[in-house]
């Protein structure tokens, strides 16, 4: 009887379980939206795009979007006479080992990058790997672990040979250069992120060559890369342009006559305007001397774009921070057009943010304003951050016009991408490639957080009643979707989301600001602190004008100056003009 009450127990527990498994697949599964067309001579990639799925080649992991590498080691692949490469970062081996196997087969291969990210982080030595700052320390971990392919904390020379990506291009012997070609200590940023094949296709993309901006963050087990996108287009003519830029930069290349130019070194050019099979498209590399009209820079052609809206405007931004961009979107906004708006959480709610403008809201920074900050009458609410897997990113620098021209590239939208670093900016005039972004921006916006978050409100007010002269502001009404913050209060712990004493949201990232426009005031006739000084206070010291007061700001971006040693570094400083500040100047 024992027997036959277990049988029956068992029997009955498996019929249980195979209701519940059918249950299971009755219930609804979310379906897969279908691929959205691609035209012939321009085609759109993002590395989130619901439609599409791949298995991560470093983690195993399948998830859903464009796999990047891959299309890039695909284009690379199918060179017969030259690839010409100018990324930022690059840490991706199979894209390494395809431009290894083009140049074993006999093609012409160059790669120029940022002077920050040219050695190969395998050669440092634990004493110099002590000395990285922060970010600079979660840059080179992120390699190691990518290198070290079992795992054991050592790197062996098959590991280095296999995995660590500029190893592989040394190997190869592929010629590569830095932004110190030009014989100066390398230039505002090398931006850039782009292939040219056979001079005939490109690959323009807002990513680095790195897990952290395709994949995901080795470190984050949920990160899944950077938000980013990226163009394949065939055109010769457009290729020309991008290969001239090339060019200009390159120099003779590892020749040594140092002829090579970066930042303002390189002549102003003008937009130019390119059809490519029945799409139009405008292309202007950064960046524009100061002393040029603004109408005339990128930043300029950003905002011609704008300003043709009849409907509508979405942004996808890392960062936004130049004034004349906002202030022309107001009155587009005060005409009816629809805008909407998401910038990256770790930039959002900064001073400069040009995301505050649109809220109708200020903060300053130690009770000093931004020159010129303008937040609008009119506010919307509209505008916010987007939720994003821990670690990862917002790194578009996209816009959507109307639903029928995109704006995209590395240039990000601030007066350090336009006025120092090199840079590139399309207007994809194309309601099919429009049509890609605007998946991608209807998917980060879906449950974005929108309007001023309650942080920032008692901030302001903060600020209101500790500094007498603040123009801190907070918006005429509460914006109607801005509860959103408070009903994922799990996901802000997850991202350590808290208010520094300096106004701005603190996100816990693993990249910074890479450019952001200067904050003037009064000049001090005190020593001047170089990691906090405003453009103004900059310029008052001897020897130094607008142009070197930008690189300055722009470097301590980068990394924050921690001695005399480390202004030197910056472009157009001397021995003589290094005597005439080390009185005046701190850090």
């Amino acid at each position: 009887m024992q027997l036959l009450s277990f049988l029956k127990l068992v029997l009955s527990g498996s019929a249980l379980a195979l209701g519940l498994a059918a249950c299971q697949q009755a219930q609804p599964q979310p379906s897969r939206p279908s691929p959205l067309p691609q035209a012939t001579s321009v085609q759109v990639y993002t590395n989130h795009d619901p439609a599409a799925e791949y298995t991560e080649p470093y983690r195993q992991q399948t998830r859903s979007g464009d796999d990047l590498e891959q299309i890039i080691v695909d284009a690379i692949a199918s060179a017969q006479t030259s690839v010409d490469v100018a990324v930022q970062e690059f840490r991706l081996p199979k894209i390494a080992q395809a431009l290894s196997d083009r140049a074993q087969a006999g093609v012409k291969v160059r790669v120029i990058l940022e002077n920050t990210y040219s050695r190969p982080f395998s050669s440092f030595t634990s004493e110099q790997v002590e000395k990285l700052a922060e970010r600079e320390g979660d840059r080179h971990q992120e390699a190691l672990k990518l290198i070290d392919q079992d795992g054991d904390g050592q790197l062996s020379a098959t590991e280095i040979n296999q995995r660590d990506a500029l190893v592989i291009l040394d190997n190869a012997k592929i010629p590569r250069i830095d932004d110190t070609a030009d014989g100066s200590r390398g230039s505002n940023l090398m931006h850039h992120k782009f292939v040219i094949v056979d001079g005939r296709s490109l690959v323009v993309t807002s990513a680095n060559f790195t897990t952290s901006d395709v994949h995901g963050d080795f470190k984050s087990p949920s990160s899944r890369g950077n938000a980013n996108n990226l163009l394949k287009i065939a055109s010769p003519e457009l290729a020309t342009l991008f290969t001239q830029e090339f060019n200009l930069m390159w120099g003779d290349g590892v020749g040594g006559k140092q002829d090579s130019r970066f930042g303002t070194k390189k002549p102003h050019r003008s937009p130019q305007q390119v059809k490519v099979g029945d799409v139009t498209i405008e292309v202007q590399f950064s960046p524009s001397s100061p002393s040029l009209p603004w109408e005339q820079t990128t930043n300029g052609l950003i905002g011609k774009t704008l300003s043709q809206a009849k409907q509508s405007i979405e942004m996808a931004l890392f960062v936004f921070s130049d004034q004349p961009l906002v202030d022309l979107l107001e009155p587009q906004h005060q005409q009816g057009r629809q805008i909407r708006a998401l910038i990256d959480p770790g930039f959002m709610y900064r001073s400069y943010s040009e995301g505050l403008d649109m809220l109708g809201v200020a903060l300053n920074d130690d009770c000093k304003s931004e020159a010129n900050n303008r937040p609008w009458t009119d506010p919307i609410s509209t505008v916010g951050i987007p939720r994003l897997p821990p670690g990862d990113l917002l790194h578009h620098k996209f816009g959507i016009v109307d639903g029928e021209t995109v704006i995209t590239g590395s240039h990000n939208w601030t007066t350090a991408a336009n006025q120092g670093n090199d840079e590139t900016l399309l207007v994809i005039h194309s309601s099919l490639a429009a049509a890609h972004f605007q998946r991608e921006f209807e998917r980060l916006y879906a449950d974005a957080v929108l309007g001023v978050p309650p942080a920032i409100r008692r901030k302001i007010k903060e600020q209101r009643q500790q500094c007498p002269q603040s123009t801190a502001t907070l918006p005429p009404q509460t914006a109607p979707n801005e509860s959103k913050g408070q009903e994922d209060k799990g996901q802000d712990k997850k991202r350590s989301l808290r208010v520094t004493r300096k106004g701005s949201l603190r996100v816990t990232r693993k990249e910074s600001l890479p450019d952001s426009k200067p904050q003037p005031s009064a000049p001090s006739t005190q020593q001047v602190n170089l990691n906090t000084a405003t453009q103004a206070e900059l310029e008052a010291l001897p020897g130094v004008g607008p142009g070197l007061a930008t690189r300055i700001i722009a470097a301590r971006q980068q990394k924050a100056f921690s001695s005399l040693d480390d202004l030197d570094h910056v472009s157009g400083v001397g021995p003589k003009l290094l005597e005439k500040l080390r009185d005046r100047v701190t850090w």
